[in-house]
């Protein structure tokens, strides 16, 4: 097989893996430690890590598809799919 074709097949074979595993992943709001969200952190902010307080209630981290809304965090609340209102 040329070489070139086998890189090829190859890297269409990482992205395509890759995009599979971004499907099952999902933006979860309120459960990262401060300055470790993934993104959406509030107006003024540049996005990841820019969290100020953990578990804020604007700042998402991407966790396993089905499993935010049945996170606890020691501050009382769940993980929620929507921003939440603090």
């Amino acid at each position: 097989m040329n070489p070139k074709l086998a890189a090829a097949i190859a890297t269409a074979v990482s992205l395509a893996g890759a995009a599979a595993h971004a499907d099952e992943m999902e933006k979860c709001y309120g459960v990262a430690l401060a300055g470790e969200n993934d993104c959406a952190a509030g107006p003024g902010t540049t996005c990841a890590g820019t969290s100020t307080t953990d578990y804020q209630g604007n700042a998402w981290k991407l966790v396993p598809a089905g499993t935010c809304e049945t996170m606890e965090t020691p501050a009382g609340h769940n993980g929620s799919l929507e921003p939440i209102e603090m």
